[in-house]
C-alpha cells in the first residue's frame, strides 16, 4: 500500500460522467477509438458506489461491468471546488480491477494517515480519480524520467541505513511547479529522509518510472450516472 500524492497543494484533475463519456476521454487525453485504454468513467462511479455503501453500512455494490484485468492502481479522493486532496492510496502490486478498486476506494477514504476519515456530510462534495499504472521501466539514474509524463518510484536508504520507498504520480510535479531535482528532493523527504539531500544521495537512489491512465468523476456526475442507470 502506498500514498501517491504530496497533499501540499490542491489536486487539479479533470472530470467525466456517464453521459459525457466521450468528453471525459478527451479531457483525459484519450480517444476511445484511436487509443483504446483501460481506464473508464465507470470505475469512478464504482468507487462512489463503494464509498456510499461503506458510509451507510450497506452491503457492497454488485460487481461492475468494466474490465477485470490486473493492474497496479491508485484511488484519489478530492473535495470542494478547489479539489483539495482528501485521501490517496494505492498499490504497485497488480490487482484485478474489481477487487482492487473496491479495496482502495475505501482505504483511501478512511485510512490515509494524513487525513481524518471521510464522512457522510462530505460525500456530496467529493471527486474521485482512478489511476491505472502501466509501462514500468528502470531509470538509469535519478533524472531518467520526464516531467508530466512519468510517475516515479524511488528506493533509497535513510540516515539509519533502512531501505525506504516513495512515489509521486505523474501529475504531482507539474502541479506543484517543481523541476526534476525539486521533485526528487521532495520525494526523499516524503519517504522519511530527515537530513539535507546531497548530490551523492540523489545518485545513490534507485528510480523506476511509470505512466498512468487516469479518469476523474465528480459527485454531480455520479448522481447523473445513477439517474441514467435507473431510466
Amino acid at each position: 500500500m502506498a500514498s501517491g500524492d504530496s497533499g501540499t497543494k490542491k489536486q487539479k484533475l479533470n472530470n467525466s460522467s456517464s453521459t459525457a463519456y466521450k468528453g471525459a476521454m478527451a479531457q483525459n487525453g484519450m480517444n476511445g477509438t484511436q487509443n483504446p485504454s483501460i481506464v473508464h468513467p465507470e470505475m469512478g462511479f464504482y468507487c462512489f458506489d463503494v464509498l456510499y455503501c461503506q458510509l451507510h453500512q450497506l452491503d457492497p455494490p454488485k460487481a461492475p461491468n468494466f474490465s477485470n484485468e490486473a493492474f497496479p492502481l491508485f484511488v484519489t479522493w478530492m473535495i470542494g471546488k478547489d479539489m483539495r486532496l482528501r485521501g490517496c492510496i494505492g498499490t504497485f502490486n497488480a490487482m484485478h480491477l474489481h477487487a482492487g478498486l473496491k479495496e482502495y476506494a475505501a482505504t483511501s477514504a478512511f485510512k490515509d494517515s494524513r487525513f481524518n476519515p471521510i464522512t457522510r456530510d462530505e460525500f456530496p462534495r467529493l471527486h474521485v480519480s482512478v489511476s491505472i499504472l502501466r509501462h514500468f521501466e528502470d531509470g538509469v539514474d535519478y533524472l531518467d524520467w520526464e516531467l508530466g509524463v512519468h510517475g516515479i518510484l524511488i528506493e533509497f536508504h535513510n540516515e539509519k541505513g533502512n531501505k525506504r520507498t516513495a512515489t509521486y504520480l505523474p501529475n504531482v510535479a507539474e502541479e506543484q511547479g517543481w523541476n526534476q531535482i525539486q521533485t526528487i528532493d521532495s520525494l526523499l523527504h516524503k519517504g522519511g529522509y530527515k537530513g539535507s539531500v546531497t548530490p551523492d544521495l540523489r545518485r545513490s537512489l534507485k528510480l523506476k518510472r511509470y505512466q498512468c491512465e487516469k479518469i476523474t468523476v465528480s459527485y454531480q456526475e455520479y448522481i447523473t450516472h445513477l439517474h441514467n442507470r435507473r431510466c
